[in-house]
């Protein structure tokens, strides 16, 4: 099943694809954030003509743990995307992903310009989850959440 993982983000949004055997990742595409509502049908298309099976939206969370404005931001976009395509939809803890997208592609000996951080964060966020799905660790669920953080 190919999975389609997103970075959001305020400007900009990274996304990334795995094949259907959930082995091989690769950046997608980065859209320009244009709020909630217009990202979630931008992201919704994109998996129906992937032919995704599930999203894993990258979850914000700050360093301590706590849900900000831009986690909640994710969660909402996470509901958008359920209501738009009837997709199992996880969220994902993501924090610092971005600082190891920018050592990955340093350490490829390219410039990481912010289009490209996106994309390979988002690269990062799904090869997260997909070791945690090999190892039994992940589901369907929320990972990084508790269960009194509301989806809304």
């Amino acid at each position: 099943m190919r999975i389609l993982a997103v970075d959001p983000g305020m400007k900009r949004i990274g996304l990334a694809l795995c094949d259907e055997l959930g082995i091989s990742v690769r950046p997608l595409a980065v859209l320009t954030a244009r709020g909630v509502e217009r990202d979630a049908r931008a992201i919704a298309e994109l998996a129906r003509a992937h032919q995704v099976g599930q999203i894993v939206v990258g979850l914000p969370l700050n360093m301590d743990g706590t849900v900000g404005p831009s986690a909640r931001r994710a969660r909402k976009l996470a509901h958008r995307l359920r209501a738009l395509t009837s997709l199992p939809v996880a969220l994902w803890d993501e924090r610092l992903t971005s600082v190891e997208a920018e050592m990955l592609l340093r350490e490829r000996g390219e410039r990481p310009t912010p289009e490209r951080v996106d994309q390979v964060a988002a690269c990062v966020i799904l090869q997260d989850f997909l070791t945690a799905l090999r190892s039994d660790r992940a589901t369907i669920e929320d990972h990084g959440a508790t269960s009194s953080e509301s989806m809304s």
